[in-house]
């Protein structure tokens, strides 16, 4: 068995290759684990559910040029929606001032009372019609739809007051944790509105981590937003997409060309609006992870490098070793205990530095807590590349032949 004590007396003639290499191990321990804790963060984020069918989905942003009255839009909306829904594919249709991942909209608190410093809860505020369930493909799992008739109107967003609202699941357990929400009153405004109905699940418009708390704590309210711009929410049938995203454009302006519909991003399907959505997310996880590699890789060229620099010093030390009777084994093995032990005490400075990156962090970007099991995943991974790394020089150190012993330096 390998003596400790003889590699801890070379090591110390070694200092400054043996302080770099730990060091070095150190910060990369410090960095990957916070990397990959930062890439788990956005993975989980881009990937959450909306609860929408998304693959059946078209978004048309549409603006009325000349700004027409309130009084004038909802016969331009029922035209529009007559027209997308004759589009051959298209299955149905309705208009709404946001929807899922768009990044805009409005949010309001929601309570037992009208009393907004009081709310249970923010949600996400969806103008919907009867349509709006089956073209989303939302899962009603309590109550039931919005009647055409219990559909309003409204001009603006700072004074709406529904008589009746549909929310998500999520938002129903905080405001009735103990018991069914349908039936049950709620405050969106200073007026009490009843609760029909309670979908699975609802994403709300925003993509910020910093409203995670509540993105899926969504409300429906009964009214056409009476507005010069508007979004046209089409469900499409399936293998239709491609035809029908050609088409919605030529098809809305032969209807009525005072309108405006963007080029770039006026017809988008539900996978174009979030790959929009997460770009950034995606890109930090991209970033993050090729850091990661970059780093991992330089550690383990300097292992080599430094590894093979001492192999190439110790040659005479090594024959006179095998001379002595060392076997290949035994010279193998001290070139990897050696590097263990440089290792083990740069994973142990890097768990320090790992935490205190995070709390760093935590302070300046709000991040959450870096959880231990990636500290664990970290320093086992850095040992094991580690030694990956030194193996073949200290292959090569172990190939040195006895008669070495004999030469000149």
């Amino acid at each position: 068995m390998m003596q400790i004590r003889p590699i801890l007396a070379a090591l110390r003639h070694h200092k400054a290759g043996t302080l770099l290499i730990a060091l070095q191990i150190a910060l990369t321990l410090a960095i990957v684990c916070n990397a990959l804790f930062i890439i788990h963060q956005r993975l989980t984020h881009l990937s959450q559910p909306t609860g929408i069918d998304e693959d059946s989905l078209l978004i048309v942003q549409n603006q009325w040029a000349g700004r027409p009255a309130p009084a004038e839009v909802p016969s331009l909306l029922a035209a529009d929606l007559d027209t997308l829904r004759k589009i051959p594919g298209v299955t149905n249709a309705y208009p709404s001032n946001t929807f899922p991942l768009s990044n805009g909209g409005i949010a309001y608190g929601i309570g037992h009372s009208p009393d907004k410093l009081k709310f249970t809860s923010d949600t996400a505020i969806y103008f919907t019609d009867e349509n709006t369930l089956p073209t989303l493909g939302l899962k009603l799992v309590a109550g039931r739809n919005f009647r055409a008739d219990e559909i309003g109107e409204a001009a603006g967003l700072d004074k709406i007051a529904p008589a009746v609202i549909i929310i998500t699941h999520e938002l129903a357990d905080r405001l009735f944790p103990d018991g069914s929400a349908v039936g049950k009153m709620a405050y969106i405004s200073n007026q009490p509105s009843i609760i029909i109905g309670v979908v699975e699940r609802l994403q709300t418009p925003y993509v910020d981590s910093a409203m995670a708390q509540w993105s899926a704590c969504s409300t429906l309210v009964p009214f056409r937003h009476l507005v010069d711009s508007t979004a046209y929410v089409v469900r499409v049938q399936p293998g239709q997409m491609a035809d029908v995203a050609s088409h919605v454009r030529a098809a809305l302006y032969a209807a009525n060309r005072m309108r405006v519909i963007s080029a770039k991003d006026g017809v988008q399907t539900f996978a174009q609006v979030r790959a929009t959505a997460y770009a950034s997310d995606r890109g930090m996880a991209i970033l993050m992870g090729a850091i990661s590699v970059v780093l991992l890789a330089i550690t383990a060229a300097g292992i080599v490098g430094l590894t093979s620099f001492w192999v190439g010093q110790r040659r005479k030390q090594i024959g006179v070793r095998r001379a002595l009777g060392a076997t290949q084994h035994d010279i193998l093995s001290y070139f990897l205990t050696e590097n263990l032990l440089i290792g083990f005490a740069g994973v142990v400075i890097g768990g320090v530095l790992a935490l205190g990156l995070n709390l760093w962090l935590m302070n300046q970007f709000e991040v959450e807590r870096l959880e231990p099991g990636y500290v664990i995943a970290g320093v086992i991974a850095l040992l094991l590349l580690g030694q990956g790394a030194v193996l073949a020089p200290a292959l090569r150190a172990s190939h040195v032949p006895p008669v070495e012993a004999t030469r000149s330096v």
